[in-house]
């Protein structure tokens, strides 16, 4: 696999749509901090890093639907970090997601964070993906 993140996004936008309730994704180190934030952003409901599947583990992610609706949490993940296509923004230029509304995961010197706490910690990274 030459893009695990773009793997990450797809399982997730693949399940989402075929409106399973649980999904399960192969782990990293970054997919799990990804994982996090989409989390504390309330974007997913629950999720659990289970490490005894396999070598790398295996991260069980419970989706977030409007219970009468059925519509998910996430209208749209989309990749813009690609392997051969690198996208960093300095701390000035931190993109805004929907003006604010959404959030862009951002792999910086301090970590996996979103784009609003990149500008308060006033770094900048790489631009991982889009989440709203």
């Amino acid at each position: 696999m030459t893009d695990p993140i773009s793997d990450y996004l797809t399982r997730l936008r693949n399940a989402i749509k075929a409106g399973h309730k649980v999904v399960d994704i192969p782990a990293s180190n970054l997919k799990k901090e990804m994982t996090k934030i989409l989390k504390e952003k309330g974007y997913i409901l629950n999720y659990k890093f289970e490490d005894d599947v396999n070598y790398q583990g295996n991260i069980k992610i419970a989706l977030k639907f409007h219970p009468e609706k059925g519509i998910s949490a996430i209208k749209t993940l989309k990749r813009i970090r690609k392997p051969g296509l690198r996208q960093y923004c300095d701390s000035t230029s931190v993109p805004r997601v929907l003006n604010g509304l959404g959030i862009a995961i951002i792999s910086t010197s301090k970590g996996v964070i979103t784009d609003k706490e990149a500008r308060d910690l006033n770094v900048g990274g790489e631009v991982l993906c889009y989440v709203y």
